[in-house]
């Protein structure tokens, strides 16, 4: 028997107004926790959808750029108190419709107000440079200036902080916005154009819509309106994006997947490598691009390590993702949970050997237990492909050399971890590793507001997000000569 949380369907936030998709369809979301629950009911929006969210932030762009810079942050932070006070009700929605762990998508909701924070002082911020002049009488200085409407289109595995750090800059800088929510968590992502709105925020600036990518996203990428584009999600659909947007001169941001090494020296401080390891590889089931898929250990502390990291497998908090205490709750829905086991049985097809899990832990939820491979030759599939899921593999290594070679030799970069205590081993691998992000004696997942976030090679494409480097993306930068009148 399905049961249904809500039988009201949400709607999508067009020009300061919530309606419904222009095909009157809708979708339902599952609890994949207990895929019989539906968690909401959600527009199914099409392409007149998204072309209504665009003109409504093309009528929005000239008197919310003309607004004064501090004027604009006023309403972050009141949209910062207004998420602040549903916080515990944006991480339940989180939880019950993808799935992540109550105590992971409390922090996540909390961090959404202090992305917003930290935003909101980028207007007290210097926007452009004053220069020496070359010749006299003259004021020679660079502006900062919007771009116009910009299209986000987020994911559902960080289904509040994504959308945040995306839409914060964004709006900061003087853009107008139109975002597309993941499909598989639209509540959570609802909850912001819900505080925005509280907020005061002015119609048509920031705009909302739900439904699959092949329609609404497809249609952002195409709009001729829409100046820029910030993607996070696959590979395959962010080159797709980027080759279509690029062609008409749209100015692209990909943050795409990554197969992100974990380096254990012989000196490393095991307890704390391990707990690192565990963290990276199984928190929020493994749905994040900067989760530990490959964890290289030096050979004369693999068994040791091996032997830590099975004993805290054993005693993980697996299972309800709303019960606080969990730590590895299901992967998100039907098709995710059945390529990750179709990934495991490939893995033990090629030669790989499960140390642990590998196997679903729940009769009714999208539960996989935390898996850890052995004996995966560097060229199988496990060794080169992201598996968006609770799935990492262990390797030894012999040198320093060696590792640094078999960390760097995938197409991804996005980041990347070290266990040591020598400063000759850190340092080389701060220069060394191809990775965006890099983190000594800490895990490979989590990402402070304040400083800039992304990849190399094929894990991003344009600048990064986050901090004072989202200026790059979502700025155009003119130089101005000013000279005085001669009378």
């Amino acid at each position: 028997m399905t049961e249904t949380v809500s039988a009201t369907t949400f709607r999508n936030f067009i020009g300061g107004k919530w309606s419904a998709s222009a095909s009157g369809e809708s979708y339902e979301k599952r609890n994949p926790w207990r895929p019989d629950e539906v968690t909401g009911v959600y527009a199914a929006s099409i392409a007149d959808d998204a072309i209504a969210a665009v003109e409504a932030a093309v009528d929005a762009f000239p008197s919310w750029s003309a607004l004064p810079a501090p004027a604009r942050a006023a309403f972050f932070f009141k949209a910062a108190d207004a998420i602040e006070a549903r916080v515990e009700q944006i991480a339940q929605d989180m939880t019950a419709e993808m799935g992540k762990p109550l105590r992971e998508a409390r922090m996540e909701s909390a961090r959404a107000a202090t992305i917003l924070r930290y935003s909101a002082g980028e207007a007290y911020r210097p926007a452009g440079e004053v220069y020496e002049p070359s010749v006299g009488n003259q004021t020679l200085y660079t502006r900062r200036r919007p771009l116009g409407v910009v299209g986000l289109i987020t994911p559902w595995n960080f289904p509040v902080a994504i959308p945040v750090w995306k839409l914060a800059p964004a709006l900061i800088y003087g853009n107008t916005v139109v975002l597309k929510l993941g499909f598989e968590a639209p509540r959570t992502g609802l909850h912001i154009a819900e505080c925005f709105a509280e907020a005061g925020l002015p119609a048509g600036v920031l705009n909302v819509v739900t439904g699959s990518g092949s329609t609404v996203g497809a249609e952002l990428v195409s709009n001729r309106h829409v100046r820029a584009l910030s993607f996070t999600g696959s590979v395959a659909v962010g080159h797709a994006v980027r080759n279509e947007a690029t062609a008409r001169n749209c100015r692209v941001q990909l943050e795409l997947g990554g197969h992100n090494p974990f380096i254990v020296m012989a000196d490393a401080e095991l307890d704390r490598a391990t707990e690192a390891a565990f963290a990276g590889a199984f928190w929020s089931a493994g749905q994040k691009c900067t989760a530990t898929r490959r964890i290289l250990v030096q050979d004369a502390v693999y068994d040791a390590f091996r032997e830590r990291l099975l004993a805290r497998i054993a005693a993980a908090k697996v299972g309800d993702p709303a019960d606080p205490v969990t730590e590895v709750g299901p992967v998100v829905a039907a098709g995710p949970f059945e390529e990750i086991m179709t990934a495991i049985e490939r893995g033990k097809g090629e030669g790989g050997t499960v140390a642990a899990g590998g196997v679903r832990a729940d009769d009714r939820g999208y539960l996989i237990a935390p898996t850890v491979f052995e004996n995966v030759a560097d060229d199988a599939f496990l060794s080169c492909e992201e598996v968006f899921g609770p799935v990492t593999s262990l390797y030894r290594f012999s040198t320093l050399d060696e590792a640094l070679g078999r960390a760097n030799a995938v197409e991804f970069g996005l980041s990347a971890a070290i266990f040591t205590r020598d400063l000759h081993a850190t340092q080389r691998f701060a220069n060394e590793l191809q990775a965006g992000i890099l983190h000594i004696n800490s895990q490979t997942a989590g990402a402070d507001v304040h400083v800039p976030f992304g990849g190399l090679k094929n894990s991003a494409w344009g600048p990064h997000e986050q901090g004072r480097a989202a200026m790059e993306f979502y700025t155009e930068t003119v130089t101005v000569y000013q000279d005085a009148p001669l009378g």
